[in-house]
């Protein structure tokens, strides 16, 4: 693992494989319906692109939703904090989120 994972669910108490408080269980981003409010939970991977995802917002406790997908289903459309970002399949799924009650 590189320092780019970062586990926010233990610092909450909640252990990886368990539902969180609200009873929404973590997904990979790649997984996320289009329009579901989420929150990020980890970034795993290696290398520069764990980096640039985490230098870019995507950190855990960050707001993110998928907004839509390329027609053939790759790159995907998230918002994260108030900005709109394109990621590969790949990349989104390294990211870890849970769904939230926004």
């Amino acid at each position: 693992m590189s320092l780019a994972f970062v586990e926010y669910e233990h610092a909450e108490g909640s252990t990886g494989g368990e539902k969180s408080a609200a009873g929404h269980r973590p997904v990979s981003l790649d997984r996320l319906p289009a329009g579901a409010p989420a929150r990020v939970l980890a970034v795993r991977g290696e290398g520069a692109v764990a980096r640039r995802l985490m230098e870019m917002g995507v950190v855990p406790g960050a707001p993110v939703r998928v907004i839509k997908s390329a027609p053939l289903g790759d790159p995907l459309e998230i918002r994260v904090r108030n900005y709109h970002l394109a990621l590969r399949r790949s990349e989104a799924r390294t990211i870890t989120v849970v769904t939230s009650d926004e």
